[in-house]
């Protein structure tokens, strides 16, 4: 009796043993499990960076209240400016891609012709048009409160930030035939120079030196000579000679050329500040009229990406049909890689990071240039 006793003890003591590691292994399952984000963890990161801006831009843009007019320009990697209209007012708004956010950040009791945001994010120029004949000029913090206002008289008007001191902007005053006044706007100072400067479209290539094709208007001609000129010195320099097309950057300098005798293509060239050959490339091109048609590009200097729109072969503009395909070239490697074809040649805008870029004659569109994925930014 003592044996059959002592064995139903211990009988009991292993079921009280095994129930006690059973416990324990289902805790530490339960706890594992517990231990596991949960999926508003996960997205209540929104102030992160995405690594698939698919995934988590919200889009379409809800507008708030008036008429979509046409998106500004990226104050970041997920904002965007955009303008609307509501009968006579313009508004502009600031809008999060990764939350779905719209904020307004300014309103103007007369029409917004042009939004520019300043190389650096840091001001953003609003120009309104109060009369035929009158350009108003606003510049905001990106807060959107003002930082200083000035009226010009003119027809049109052009702008070109100083990417290296953005206290100063070129503005081209165009008269209704034409004509012109080259002015320099200082900021900080609040005050209008008059340049004398011989053509309108000008760029800066230095704190104080501006470049600018010399075309000849008695011998019209598809190319011109590349001039260089500091703002405080009358004299000139030619850089390049047969110049169809540049642009300048902070350190680099892109002229458009052509590449053979036969003109069968026109070639992309970068220099550095020292005008010293970094990469070149060359496409097809369309013939017009009055001269060549110059695709829409844009180039980002941080990661040395450049995006244009090629044409796939060298034809008349009016004859041809074949669309665009959207193509970016990295000056560093020489590496080129097709995003999108098929497109129209619509103006491009690439975010701060490179990563996607804004397309269409009012930006209505947003490119994902990873997944190369073409999006609406508004619904139509």
């Amino acid at each position: 009796m003592r044996l059959n006793k002592s064995n139903m003890i211990l009988k009991f003591i292993f079921q009280i043993l095994f129930l006690l590691v059973f416990a324990s292994f289902f805790s530490a399952c339960t706890n594992q499990q517990d231990a596991k984000p949960g999926p508003s963890e996960d997205t209540d990161k929104q102030n992160v960076p995405p690594s698939k801006p698919e995934e988590t831009w919200k889009l379409p843009i809800e507008i708030p209240e008036g008429e979509f007019y046409k998106v500004g320009g990226w104050l970041s990697d997920h904002q965007l400016l955009y303008i609307t209209n509501l009968e006579q007012s313009s508004s502009v708004h600031l809008y999060n891609l990764l939350t779905g956010n719209s904020e307004l950040l300014y309103t103007s009791e007369v029409p917004i012709v042009t939004l520019q945001i300043s190389p650096s994010k840091k001001n953003i120029l609003i120009q309104t048009s109060p009369s035929t004949y009158e350009g108003q000029v606003t510049i905001l913090t990106p807060e959107g409160s003002e930082i200083i206002k000035q009226s010009f008289t003119s027809y049109e008007l052009a702008f070109e930030w100083n990417p290296l001191n953005e206290s100063e902007i070129l503005i081209s005053s165009f008269n209704e035939d034409w004509t012109f006044q080259m002015l320099l706007l200082d900021i900080e100072q609040r005050k209008t120079t008059e340049l004398s400067i011989p053509q309108p479209f000008i760029k800066w290539l230095g704190k104080e030196e501006v470049a600018y094709l010399n075309w000849d208007e008695t011998s019209p001609s598809l190319f011109a000579p590349l001039l260089l000129k500091k703002l405080n010195s009358e004299t000139e320099e030619v850089i390049f000679t047969d110049v169809l097309q540049f642009a300048a950057y902070h350190d680099i300098l892109m002229t458009v050329t052509v590449k053979d005798k036969e003109k069968l293509l026109a070639a992309y060239t970068f220099y550095n500040e020292n005008k010293q050959e970094l990469f070149s490339f060359s496409i097809p091109h369309l013939t017009m009229f009055s001269g060549w048609l110059v695709p829409y590009y844009d180039f980002n200097e941080k990661n040395g990406k450049f995006i244009t729109l090629k044409p796939l072969k060298s034809v008349e503009a009016d004859a041809y049909t074949e669309g665009f395909e959207l193509v970016s070239y990295d000056i560093n490697s020489g590496n080129n890689n097709s995003i999108l074809q098929g497109l129209k040649n619509e103006p491009v805008l690439l975010s701060p990071s490179g990563e996607a870029a804004l397309y269409g004659n009012r930006f209505e569109k947003i490119i994902n240039i990873k997944t190369k994925e073409l999006l609406e930014l508004v619904e139509k």
